[in-house]
């Protein structure tokens, strides 16, 4: 069964409403510990990242959000991996930084 709250997640990511798109973010949540906790904070990370041209996104390769820090310079993705580093320790989210690259998994709450 469909749910709204997922229609309206895949939407404020991005992503077309599609049985593919609703399976994986199916897997996504269910693979995340604690999404029940953190599901709204997911959302306004993406809106705060939103003006540095990084977001939230679902992983192509792995059952886990992905958070793409896409700043242009040293000092702007300093200052997004500073936001990402804050809201991780406000609600206790737990974070996997995938080597060699500007991005991170949402693990879950720990």
């Amino acid at each position: 069964m469909v749910s709204v709250a997922d229609e309206t997640l895949l939407v404020q990511f991005g992503y077309q409403v599609s049985d593919n798109s609703m399976a994986q973010l199916k897997r996504v949540i269910e693979n995340t510990k604690g999404f029940e906790h953190i599901g709204k904070h997911i959302l306004a990370l993406n809106d705060n990242l939103k003006p540095y041209d990084s977001y939230v996104t679902l992983s192509s390769t792995k059952d886990y959000f992905k958070i793409k820090n896409e700043g242009k310079n040293e000092e702007e993705i300093a200052k997004i991996n500073e936001i990402i580093q804050k809201w991780a320790e406000k609600y206790k989210v737990k974070l996997q930084k995938v080597d060699g690259k500007e991005t991170y998994y949402i693990l879950g709450v720990f």
